[in-house]
């Protein structure tokens, strides 16, 4: 066992909220926090309760009206944003097994790319807002017309459990480059390095209720977030269910959201792509992050004329995916974040024979363990993608096969989904690829590669994968107001109502 885990099974880290630069005393009974590979209490988390969200929003919205963040120079901001980045690097190792040990994420996916991504959106957002600019329009005769962007206000930021530290700090890194205030929600499953992030957030000297920290269940600490009369907005990544409900709320303040939400992404293999290539991204696209990514290219598409070939492949392949402590190095698949979503996957096998698809492996606790919430990576051949299994997000290790013959069939398949969050695309006919990509109705396409994230670009999804997009711009939009100033360049008449005629 390693020291960071045998410690925190000995002694569970007291994990509470952040509000005016502080730490907030544990009270009340305290929320369980569970090492998905053991199934040990690791931490005690405090529960912020409405009155505790009060507090955090109110110094969030003194700090935004009445502190200097929000006019600090372009410059100040770039120096501060890259504090916290070189802060984050100097704790990679710490922060990766923390993440892992509270996630179950194999530590090779958390140490090379969580956490190292989690720096990198302070210091992409730092180099942005360098080079971000203003609209000047002139074709109004004799005006100059001014858009300029301001701060939006007092962000609420919720964040989810699967990518706890990469996702969150990438609100959090955008929230603060455009000059807000913020309240940050993490999961109650995965607040460990998002409470990590506070500490060193602390040392960074941010202005007094800057940045603020709540903990709890969506139903009573997301509920008090965004319900509150004092956000200007919130943005959230997690399930559409829950989307809606703050999407709900939000409409009650006639205030703005972003959604990153659900996904049952199409990987479209087409029988003329690289084979290998294409197999390897498959099982990558399903099986990395324990196959719970909104990401997730779990409807696996074949064309008729390679099908035999890459499902034998692909089902030998998964069987032979090495299950095991996310803490060793040579894992690629730890366990799930609860036995709630461990059973989930044995329960989708029964609901997909019922409907008269093949178990091709997996499907059931993984036999290896006796503790934890291991599960067997799974696959399923599938005819129908009207099924269950097709049109429900499974979020977890676990993939559908269906065989295809034509393009506008696989496109119909593939567009049949209330989600349209990503898609990807593999064949050497490059006009096929675009044309394929361009009928696909979903907010990222990736052709021939596996998921990969460029910053600059917009991310999000349609239908009800969410609304607005992150990145550079979307993040632009999603975290600034719009403020048009015009001004004549000459004096011109004005009509004088009421003048002595």
């Amino acid at each position: 066992m390693s020291t960071l885990r045998a410690a925190l099974t000995d002694t569970p880290r007291m994990v509470s909220g952040f509000t005016g630069g502080e730490f907030v005393p544990m009270r009340g009974d305290p929320l369980p926090v569970f090492d998905p590979s053991t199934g040990a209490v690791i931490a005690h988390l405090h529960e912020s309760d409405a009155a505790e969200v009060d507090n955090a929003v109110m110094s969030a919205r003194r700090a935004f009206d009445n502190g200097p963040w929000r006019h600090a120079t372009v410059e100040q901001r770039q120096r501060m944003l890259m504090r916290i980045h070189d802060a984050l690097l100097e704790q990679v190792d710490e922060l990766a097994e923390l993440e892992t040990i509270n996630t179950g994420i194999p530590i090779r996916q958390t140490r090379g790319m969580h956490v190292p991504r989690a720096a990198y959106n302070f210091k992409f957002f730092a180099e942005y807002i360098g080079q971000a600019a203003s609209e000047l329009y002139t074709q109004e005769p004799g005006f100059l017309t001014m858009v300029m962007r301001e701060p939006l206000g007092v962000c609420a930021l919720i964040g989810p459990w699967n990518v706890p530290l990469g996702l969150t700090s990438m609100k959090l890194a955008a929230a603060l480059a455009f000059g807000n205030a913020c309240v940050v929600k993490p999961s109650e499953l995965t607040p460990l390095t998002v409470a990590r992030l506070f500490e060193i957030l602390q040392k960074c000297d941010l202005p007094e209720g800057q940045v603020n920290l709540v903990n709890g269940r969506g139903q009573i600490t997301g509920a008090a977030l965004s319900e509150h009369p004092q956000i200007d907005m919130v943005s959230f990544t997690g399930g559409t269910e829950t989307g809606a409900t703050i999407l709900s709320a939000l409409a009650r303040g006639i205030k703005g959201g972003a959604m990153e939400l659900g996904g049952k992404s199409a990987n479209i293999i087409f029988d003329d792509c690289a084979f290998d290539r294409a197999l390897d991204a498959a099982l990558l696209g399903v099986y990395a992050n324990n196959g719970q990514m909104c990401l997730a290219g779990a409807r696996v598409l074949v064309q008729r004329g390679i099908a035999d070939r890459f499902v034998d492949a692909f089902t030998r392949r998964t069987a032979a995916i090495r299950v095991g402590d996310p803490l060793a190095p040579d894992t690629e698949l730890g366990p799930m974040i609860s036995a709630a979503q461990s059973k989930r996957i044995a329960d989708y096998v029964a609901i997909g024979e019922a409907e008269g698809a093949r178990l091709l492996t997996g499907g059931k606790r993984h036999p290896g363990f006796n503790a934890g919430n291991f599960v067997e990576p799974t696959a399923m051949l599938v005819a129908d993608n009207a099924a269950r299994l097709c049109q429900e997000e499974i979020f977890g290790p676990f993939a559908t096969l269906q065989v295809f013959d034509t393009e506008d069939e696989v496109v119909q398949i593939a567009n049949n989904s209330r989600f349209g969050l990503a898609g990807y695309v593999w064949t050497e006919n490059l006009s096929r690829a675009h044309r394929v990509a361009g009928r696909m109705r979903t907010g990222t396409v990736w052709i021939n590669t596996p998921m990969v994230r460029d910053l600059r670009s917009a991310f999000g999804g349609y239908k009800e994968s969410g609304l607005g997009r992150e990145g550079g711009r979307g993040c632009e939009a999603m975290y600034t107001e719009q403020k048009t100033v015009m001004v004549p360049l000459e004096e011109r008449p004005i009509v004088a109502l009421g003048a002595p005629s």
